[in-house]
């Protein structure tokens, strides 16, 4: 039988870049396929977080306000994608925003005021991790509202919105479709790893039990909310690695900011991936 090849310790002392590893590799005809994916994504990630950085500066010196919402079903990706965003980033200039239950106090109050303190401010890119339309599809598959908090919710979101749009800040709202098969398994691997168990709550286990549930307010949401000032961009999210190099895409994408030109990488996302709604096309979810 012949013999498979492998890499010598040798070999790894004789290179002091992945480059001359990668040549070595493929000299000695082994394959690495999902390793060379992986690096593949860590290069584009890079090159994209650095236009992110170049970005956070340009809005910084222009004084532009900028909100950036993740929203979408339980383990679509929302907190990943987030953290990618922000990694690089001066946090003197970037939030996130991730609100826990409202408090009796705020259950009290008009239901937009405690989103409206943290909208960002001039020269601010802010990150919504779940944002004001937890009422459009969260509460009411949960019951955590009555119907005519959520009918009072439809009709002003657009009025809401068009405010902050004609008031010049900038509102990014993603909506990361994943497929319920994808759903699940990312569950399972929640629950059997113990770093990532405190990630999984009983409002995600019935999150699988209510998917139609869910699939009927986040159409209702669609059809209430994607204006032309203020666009759902759906996003396939059951290749996590890919949806969160696109999200960076379509965001820069946004911008004319100083220095795009010397990009190192596509600043266009694919739009088999990243495309804004449309009643007629097929979505994971």
């Amino acid at each position: 039988m012949k013999e498979k090849p492998v890499l010598t310790i040798e070999d790894f002392e004789s290179v002091s870049t992945n480059e001359e590893l990668l040549a070595i590799i493929k000299e000695k005809g082994i394959s690495i396929t999902k390793v060379q994916i992986k690096l593949d994504y860590e290069e584009e990630l890079k090159k994209l977080q650095i236009e992110l950085v170049k970005l956070q500066q340009w809005i910084a010196k222009n004084k532009k306000r900028v909100a950036v919402i993740f929203e979408g079903r339980d383990a679509a990706g929302k907190g990943g994608s987030i953290r990618r965003f922000m990694e690089h980033m001066n946090p003197r200039s970037t939030r996130l925003v991730a609100l826990n239950k409202p408090t009796e106090v705020e259950k009290g109050q008009w239901y937009f005021q405690r989103y409206i303190k943290e909208l960002p401010n001039p020269g601010e890119i802010v990150f919504f991790d779940r944002s004001w339309y937890n009422r459009a599809v969260v509460e009411p598959v949960m019951g955590f509202c009555n119907d005519d908090q959520y009918q009072n919710f439809l009709v002003q979101v657009p009025e809401f919105e068009h405010m902050l749009y004609e008031d010049g800040v900038v509102v990014i709202k993603f909506w990361l479709s994943i497929s319920k098969d994808e759903q699940l398994r990312r569950f399972n691997s929640r629950n059997n790893n113990p770093l990532k168990r405190w990630k999984f709550s009983p409002v995600d286990k019935r999150g699988q039990e209510l998917w139609d549930r869910y699939s009927y307010y986040k159409n209702e949401m669609f059809s209430k909310t994607h204006t032309a000032y203020s666009p759902w961009i759906v996003v396939k999210t059951n290749n996590k690695k890919e949806a969160r190099v696109e999200c960076m895409r379509h965001v820069l994408s946004q911008f004319d900011y100083d220095g795009k030109e010397e990009a190192q990488t596509v600043l266009t996302p694919d739009p088999n991936i990243v495309m804004r709604y449309y009643r007629s096309v097929k979505h994971l979810d």
